[in-house]
């Protein structure tokens, strides 16, 4: 077996060498050098091209019609390409044909409104008004060399495309109520009646509709920009103004995709032309959000030759107050638990040439950018909401959220109008645990300040400045503390709760007064030394005078921010509750300044008059005296007026548009 293999191996080299002999391109064959035929090995040349064998070589020729960019060119470093005769000019079309490019050729075909004569190889024009069709029954029909035209009957338009049906129009839509005054959107509905009226007169001058779009754009952001839309009727009228626009826009675009964009608006529009009905999806964007549907909507059941898509948006487009209340009182359940509502993306408006949008065949889809990035949770739900022109409100009907994350809500609706996000805040309910620790625990200092009252106030031993002070910060805290047990939760009755919330606000800062009272009485004794006493009438205009002061002026100032939707205590509004905060702050530090001073005061007495003491009991009888001194000076109040605050401000800031 392995003397097989070498004398294999052996045969092949010797055949080898004698092929090296006879040269590259040759062969032996019966012992003689023959020409080795290269073309017939298959592909040799490429697609488009014959090859030719030569005496020890060959060489690639392009097919008429192809040519190649390289001299004896193989499959391997070339190929033939088609030579374009029709932009070479090496190939001319007689008469009114045209010439189109094929592969490895040409042809002459006639122009578009023409074909081929039956008598010759010419053209003859194609007659478009034979076919009624082609103009429908809302226009006269007019042929051309070439090409036809449409001529709308009275009442009707085609927009400007003069090969497409024409279509009823009306301009009384926008028309306003006789003896309204000027302002800008008269102003935009003169411009647009102006405009509609030039498409029914084929002899008058009309604009282009990107000088319309712009001049559209230009008075909506001076409506926007100035707050000129206060009510639920300007916005009705503002919405239809802007969508009928568009219908009179749309067609009259040039472009197959328009852009246009204002300091408040952005618009985006697409436009079709064709004989046939466009299909397939069409997607629109704008900066804040996108429009997805299928031309075959955007159509409708008939197609005059032309079809638009838009959307636009509205950046400085904000929904009143009262516009998201009337929402609120059409459900029963929202109102009772004071729920509130937000718009949490701009406003858009999606417009197709389809006339009957009120029920689409299939839903369309509309992709929202959050204005205040913030995820579901327990306090707040997104909806997808349009503008009802006939309630004058928002409305949820035929519009369901299809998902939603913190950042965008993606809306499935069967109807097209003027769209938006609406962010639901339900307010933050206080757990049984948190109510019955608090009324338990507002009960036992009840009791323990009854006591301390009583003992402040009949016990003469003690009588002096000092007991006069705790009496009156015991009182104090005793009728807070009492109020906001009986009354905190009072917010049915809008008074009732607004005097709960004033008798909070003069005993809690009566409080703290007369805890800067304590302080300034520390400081004269531990610091000063004084055995002086303050004087009574000082004390109870400090004490209760300044409070009082403090609440007639807030409540001459803003009366309506006594009182909440959740808690009868100060409103969030216009900074209001900083006529407690700020004074309370200020004792707050006055009274840290005395307590440092204090400690510091203290810890020297400890030191002098009790050298001999262990350290631990040093350490042990200075800590607790500090600590009640903290307690006494109003420290403590720091930590709870802090939670309320916070909680308060995390209520407000899940139940409203704060």
């Amino acid at each position: 077996m392995e003397l097989k293999w070498a004398l294999l191996l052996l045969g092949l080299f010797l055949q080898s060498s004698e092929s090296r002999q006879c040269g590259v391109g040759f062969k032996i064959k019966n012992k003689i050098c023959v020409d080795e035929d290269e073309c017939s090995t298959s592909n040799q040349c490429g697609d488009h091209a014959q090859c030719v064998n030569t005496p020890g070589s060959y060489y690639c020729t392009c097919n008429e019609g192809f040519r190649s960019a390289t001299a004896n060119f193989t499959a391997e470093n070339g190929q033939c390409e088609d030579i374009n005769e029709c932009v070479e000019k090496t190939r001319e079309c007689t008469g009114d044909m045209v010439c189109v490019n094929t592969i490895g050729s040409y042809k002459c075909i006639c122009r578009k409104g023409y074909r081929p004569s039956r008598t010759d190889s010419g053209c003859d024009d194609i007659n478009e008004c034979s076919d009624p069709d082609f103009c429908g029954t809302n226009a006269n029909c007019f042929n051309h060399p070439g090409g036809y035209s449409c001529k709308c009957k009275q009442g009707y338009s085609n927009y400007g495309n003069n090969q497409s049906k024409c279509i009823e129009m009306s301009c009384d839509h926008f028309e306003l109520e006789s003896g309204t005054e000027d302002t800008p959107l008269k102003n935009l509905l003169r411009l647009l009646t102006s405009s509609c009226e030039s498409l029914l007169d084929p002899n008058g001058g009309r604009q282009t509709g990107e000088q319309l779009l712009e001049n559209v754009f230009t008075f909506s952001d001076e409506l926007l920009s100035d707050g000129n839309i206060a009510d639920g009727k300007m916005l009705s009228q503002f919405l239809d103004a802007v969508e009928n626009s568009m219908r009179l826009i749309g067609p009259q675009l040039r472009e197959p995709v328009t852009r246009m964009e204002t300091h408040n608006t952005f618009a985006e529009v697409a436009v079709t032309r064709n004989q046939t009905p466009p299909s397939g999806c069409v997607t629109l964007s704008t900066d804040s959000a996108l429009f997805n549907t299928s031309w075959e909507t955007v159509v409708g059941d008939s197609y005059p030759g032309f079809a638009f898509a838009a959307l636009v948006s509205y950046k400085g487009l904000n929904s009143s107050s009262d516009l998201l209340q009337k929402m609120r009182n059409e459900k029963s359940d929202d109102k009772e638990r004071n729920i509130t509502y937000q718009l949490n993306s701009e406003v858009v408006t999606a417009v197709v040439s389809n006339t009957e949008t009120k029920q689409l065949s299939e839903p369309v889809k509309l992709v929202f950018r959050h204005v205040e990035e913030r995820a579901e949770s327990e306090g707040v739900a997104y909806s997808c909401v349009y503008w009802n022109e006939t309630e004058g409100a928002w409305s949820e009907e035929g519009c369901v959220r299809a998902e939603s994350n913190s950042t965008h809500t993606v809306c499935s609706c069967s109807h097209l109008s003027s769209f938006a996000v609406l962010m639901a805040l339900y307010p933050v309910q206080d757990s049984f645990d948190l109510v019955l620790i608090t009324r338990v625990g507002l009960a036992l200092s009840l009791v323990c300040l009854f006591i301390s009252i009583l003992t402040f106030k009949f016990c003469r031993s003690i009588q002096g400045t000092r007991t006069s002070i705790h009496l009156h910060l015991s009182i104090c805290l005793f009728i807070a503390d009492l109020v906001f047990l009986c009354g905190i939760s009072s917010t049915h009755n809008e008074v009732a709760c607004a005097i709960v919330a004033g008798l909070l606000h003069f005993f809690f800062l009566s409080a703290f007064c007369w805890m800067l009272l304590e302080g300034v009485q520390l400081y004269r004794m531990v610091v000063l030394v004084f055995h002086t006493t303050l004087k009574h009438l000082h004390m109870y205009l400090v004490g209760y005078g300044v409070p009082l002061a403090i609440v007639i002026i807030s409540a001459i100032a803003f009366p309506k921010g006594y009182g909440t939707k959740r808690h009868c205590w100060l409103s969030l509004d216009r900074y209001f509750i900083w006529s407690f905060f700020a004074p309370v702050c200020i004792i707050v530090v006055l009274n840290s300044f005395v307590f440092i001073i204090t400690v510091w005061k203290l810890a020297e007495k400890f030191s002098s008059l009790n050298p001999d003491l262990s350290k631990l009991r040093n350490i042990r009888g200075f800590t607790v005296t500090a600590v009640a001194q903290l307690c006494v000076l109003g420290g403590m109040w720091v930590l709870a007026a802090s939670s309320s605050s916070g909680k308060e401000l995390k209520s407000r800031c899940t139940s409203s548009p704060s």
